[in-house]
């Protein structure tokens, strides 16, 4: 039986006025099941349920932070399981979506990393994240107005499910998304960076995850970093901005002792020259077996104050749901069992 929600909205099986209503009740609605849609004749619901699953997902729960984050914890059909975290803000409802289960960049510092690879995600299977936690959090699927490809895994190797599914949040008549609002982050794949940049209908924001800027360093915490060197992942970030005139970030995790140092702000401002970039710096975050911790308040200070004073646009961006092991660098599948809770369905 096919998912629903792989298919992109054009594709959908009916036409015209059915067409529009079935895709309101999916993304609009939120609705859970074909039967829910109550304005499609019976003969076609129980049509639509024979030939086609509405639901991704055999089970979720929940681990709820005391910052008001909220990790989801999916498992799919075939008993694999992956993470998506809901993040409330006072003017924003932001999720961070998983493209697989679990993720081959291996970075040491990352609890996802440490999971290994067990297989990408579908179309559906990522936008479904999306539908299933408006549901959970009792919104409509439209109220999430910002998401980030920053959970579990590697967009850019999982790149046309991740480009269908992109495309699914931006169109219309789907979740309709802001391609402003949505943002890809990447360990640093030059070809896949430049098949992005390609995309001129789409127009989603790029973050590479650089966090050293000197190869010994990065191919020290990013262990599959030798396969693209630093100087071939600028150039990549240099064509995407040339051929899309946005903006690039660049996401820096804070080790201590590690990448810390200033001499690599210095060298790292000197690689950002001429770019439009910005740079988040990020606290590390603990999980049980990192082996490295987060770099103090005061050195992260002057690390920033290094790359301010060259002129490199910097904020340190504070991860949330820290308590619920949601933070950047956190999704491993752990279950807090103080805060868990479950969603029925979607």
């Amino acid at each position: 039986m096919r998912l629903l929600l792989d298919l992109h909205p054009d594709a959908y099986p009916l036409e015209g006025f059915r067409k529009r209503q079935l895709l309101e009740w999916v993304f609009v609605q939120g609705a859970g099941s074909f039967e829910a849609m109550t304005n499609l004749p019976a003969d076609l619901r129980a049509e639509l349920a024979g030939e086609f699953a509405l639901n991704p997902f055999r089970e979720i729960e929940t681990v709820r932070s005391t910052d008001g984050s909220v990790k989801y914890l999916f498992t799919l059909h075939d008993g694999r399981q992956m993470e998506a975290v809901y993040m409330p803000y006072l003017d924003r409802r932001t999720i961070c979506v998983s493209t697989m289960v679990g993720c081959p960049a291996k970075c040491a510092f990352c609890a996802t990393g440490a999971m290994g690879f067990g297989r990408n995600l579908t179309p559906g299977e990522i936008v479904g994240q999306v539908l299933a936690v408006a549901g959970g959090e009792g919104i409509a699927p439209r109220e999430l107005r910002n998401l980030v490809f920053m959970g579990m895994g590697e967009p850019l190797l999982n790149y046309d499910h991740t480009m269908l599914a992109a495309r699914i949040l931006l169109h219309p008549q789907a979740l309709g998304m802001s391609k402003r609002r949505v943002t890809l982050s990447t360990v640093g794949l030059p070809k896949g960076i430049r098949r992005l940049a390609a995309e001129d209908d789409l127009g989603i924001k790029l973050a590479i995850s650089l966090h050293a800027p000197d190869e010994e360093t990065r191919q020290r915490i990013i262990p599959t970093g030798h396969r693209n060197s630093i100087a071939e992942i600028m150039a990549s970030a240099r064509e995407y901005q040339a051929v899309t005139g946005r903006r690039v970030t660049f996401e820096y995790s804070m080790l201590r002792g590690v990448n810390d140092q200033l001499w690599q702000a210095r060298e790292l401002a000197s690689l950002l020259r001429g770019l439009v970039s910005h740079v988040n710096l990020i606290p590390m975050n603990p999980w049980d077996g990192s082996g490295f911790e987060s770099s103090t308040e005061e050195e992260i200070q002057a690390f920033y104050d290094e790359l301010e004073a060259r002129g490199v646009d910097v904020s340190v961006r504070r991860s949330r749901g820290k308590d619920a092991g949601a933070a950047c660098g956190q999704l491993a599948l752990k279950r807090p069992d103080a805060v868990t809770g479950s969603v029925a369905s979607i």
